[in-house]
């Protein structure tokens, strides 16, 4: 009865009342989709030690459940060496309006592997099944493409993923991979000559016809773990670039400085009419807005910064809040960001987007833990370290990292790991004891954030051993996968 009611929701959402293709009509809209019951995970096993190949987990979220926050499926890949990284869909609301498109495939890039995984919801919500293989030696044949990271899908049916290298984890490779419905490889997305010089994460925004691509840098300097010489040797991006859109033409790249050191996640606001945006600039721990200008150029400024910490028995006498996801509430209202390296997520009221306020704020892990080496020091020169609560009798582990949110903005789901060679290079107790998914009850009305202690996701406890848990999607579609046209 249980998978009947989830195939029908699922059934609901794609295709509403008029049967007009995927997803809603308007973010509004979709803020009034029923609750998510169920979320997908990418799991990975790579860079653990674990001879183990990554997986696709299937947790309840239906809090009526009787398997309520645990994990109902697991989807071995099958090969060994993937890195799932991030996701996304083959078809959103950015097709909404066309029947034949269907929400059915999830799309998984793996960031090592070059394979590209194409995931079927559709027969069994709760049990996915793997539909097709991308194979790399293909994706470099035809491209030169190599370390897939985000996947989004077009209005045209296509699905475009933004490509961080070369087969040799060069910068001068990355750029746009095109791939048809039946996720044949078509080519690239931008025009010859008009690759960006780093790459990372891209959303576009069609009613300004433009799409803007971020820079963390190349592949060959971070799948190895992080070193603070290549900081200094200008090896990490701080560029955006923004492309005429759907032309691929590569119009202007702007500076962030070292006030946008690394730029990862990249998320206009959902109002399609809006032509504003945020990214998130990692090592510079500060949201940068961007915005149109009256010339029609882009242009930028730091909207939120997040102070260094002072530490002792860390890499650096400074310790960032390192800035690795951020996402942006439906109704434009609420920004959310995680603080890899402090352990702390929080909520800002970016009704006016030039002006950013911390209204919520909730510490779920990080590097100043009690019980850590690291302490961090207060002006007056004592020294702290943050209290964290147990849940359901677990102790947290790492810092928070890729975050989610409902579509009603109520629930944010939140796992911990950022990449494995990171991982265990700065959590190496996360990666022997698997990491964790909670759920942060959020106070829609006046700001705030507080800890659902009736769930947690425990991957230390998964069959094959500890595993570290990435990306979170809805069979529904979610506010950092759907874009509206």
């Amino acid at each position: 009865m249980a998978t009947d009611m989830v195939v029908l929701q699922h059934a609901e959402v794609e295709n509403g009342c008029c049967n007009k293709g995927p997803g809603y009509a308007s973010p509004l809209q979709a803020m009034s989709g029923p609750n998510e019951a169920l979320i997908y995970v990418t799991c990975i096993y790579t860079g653990t030690g674990k001879e183990k190949p990554d997986y696709l987990a299937t947790v309840d979220t239906d809090p009526n459940s009787p398997t309520y926050s645990k994990v109902i499926h697991r989807l071995s890949m099958p090969y060994l060496g993937d890195e799932l990284h991030h996701s996304g869909w083959n078809a959103c609301s950015s097709c909404h309006g066309d029947p034949s498109a269907v929400r059915r495939f999830l799309v998984l890039p793996s960031l090592l592997s070059g394979r590209i995984y194409a995931v079927d919801t559709q027969k069994d919500p709760r049990a996915p099944s793997l539909h097709k293989v991308v194979d790399p030696k293909d994706i470099i044949e035809k491209t030169g493409l190599a370390y897939p990271h985000t996947a989004h899908c077009l209005a045209s049916g296509e699905i475009m993923v933004s490509c961080l290298g070369d087969k040799d984890g060069n910068a001068e490779g990355n750029g746009f991979l095109l791939l048809d419905s039946d996720f044949n490889v078509k080519g690239r997305w931008e025009k010859p000559g008009h690759s960006p010089l780093y790459g990372y994460d891209f959303w576009y925004q069609p009613r300004h016809k433009t799409m803007i691509s971020t820079s963390m840098g190349a592949p060959s300097t971070f799948i190895k773990g992080f070193n603070l010489q290549h900081v200094s040797d200008g090896l990490y991006g701080r560029h955006l670039h923004v492309y005429s859109w759907p032309g691929g033409e590569l119009k202007q790249t702007l500076d962030l400085g070292n006030n946008g050191l690394v730029p990862l996640e990249i998320r206009f606001l959902h109002d399609p009419a809006k032509d504003t945006g945020f990214v998130g600039c990692a090592m510079a721990s500060t949201m940068v807005r961007f915005f149109k200008k009256a010339d029609e150029t882009w242009g930028h400024e730091v909207a939120i910064s997040v102070k260094p910490l002072k530490v002792q028995n860390w890499i650096l006498p400074e310790m960032p809040g390192l800035i690795t996801d951020f996402l942006i509430s439906l109704d434009d209202r609420f920004l959310y960001l995680a603080n890899w390296f402090h352990g702390d997520i929080r909520q800002y009221n970016v009704e006016d987007p030039a002006n950013p306020r911390l209204v919520g704020q909730v510490w779920v892990g990080g590097s100043i833990q009690r019980g850590s080496p690291v302490v961090a020091e207060a002006e007056d020169g004592t020294t702290y370290q943050t209290q964290l609560p147990q849940v359901q009798g677990h102790q947290l582990r790492g810092g928070p990292q890729m975050i989610q949110l409902s579509l009603d903005g109520k629930r944010l789901y939140v796992t911990n790991s950022l990449l494995s060679a990171w991982d265990c290079q700065f959590y190496p107790e996360m990666v022997e004891k698997g990491s964790h998914m909670l759920q942060i009850d959020v106070d829609t009305e006046r700001g705030g954030l507080e800890i659902n202690p009736r769930f947690f996701v425990d991957f230390g406890a998964e069959p094959d051993g500890p595993s570290l848990a990435h990306e979170m999607r809805y069979p529904g579609g979610d506010c950092t996968s759907d874009i509206w046209m």
